[in-house]
């Protein structure tokens, strides 16, 4: 996966240390209700589309970028579904982070699902009862978007109280 040019700046500086960052993952429907997913080059797994936002980028301006530089799809961002912190990741190399996802909804408005970068092995869109195996976070926000419910938030924990939610 290509390592965003201001990460690669501090990791040069901070070696492996747990970094915790800013990340976008977009449930993207077109007008026959499909679901964009991606085949990951790194993990070989169907995957919601996702990236980190450049410092100074709006989330929903990322998530565009996003979606644009992986699929070669056209998209805007219709509302936000969640935003929760994930559990620590080590990845081959040893470098260490954690995310803060802010999952966003979106729809597709042109383009053609290809894949446009060197981070996907296929594109595609899917029906919703045609689905690859999915992780059951990937699953629960695909449900989440098809809701109306309001943002998805991990509430705070009462005071003395460890937290135990996951992300839908």
């Amino acid at each position: 996966m290509a390592i965003p040019e201001f990460i690669q700046d501090i990791r040069a500086k901070a070696g492996d240390t747990l970094l915790f960052l800013p990340g976008v993952v977009m449930v993207v429907f077109d007008n026959r209700g499909r679901v964009l997913l991606n085949q990951r080059a790194d993990t070989g797994k169907w995957a919601l589309i996702s990236g980190i936002p450049d410092p100074g980028e709006q989330p929903a301006e990322a998530a565009v970028r996003e979606i644009e530089e992986e699929t070669g799809v056209s998209a805007v961002v219709e509302r936000v579904l969640s935003v929760f912190t994930n559990e620590p990741v080590v990845y081959p190399n040893g470098d260490r982070a954690q995310y803060l996802d802010i999952v966003l909804r979106c729809r597709a408005v042109g383009g053609a699902a290809r894949v446009n970068d060197d981070e996907s092995l296929d594109v595609r869109w899917f029906a919703l009862d045609e689905l690859p195996p999915l992780g059951p976070i990937a699953r629960g926000r695909i449900e989440l978007a098809l809701r109306e419910d309001p943002t998805w938030f991990a509430p705070a924990p009462a005071p003395g109280l460890a937290t135990g939610y996951r992300a839908p």
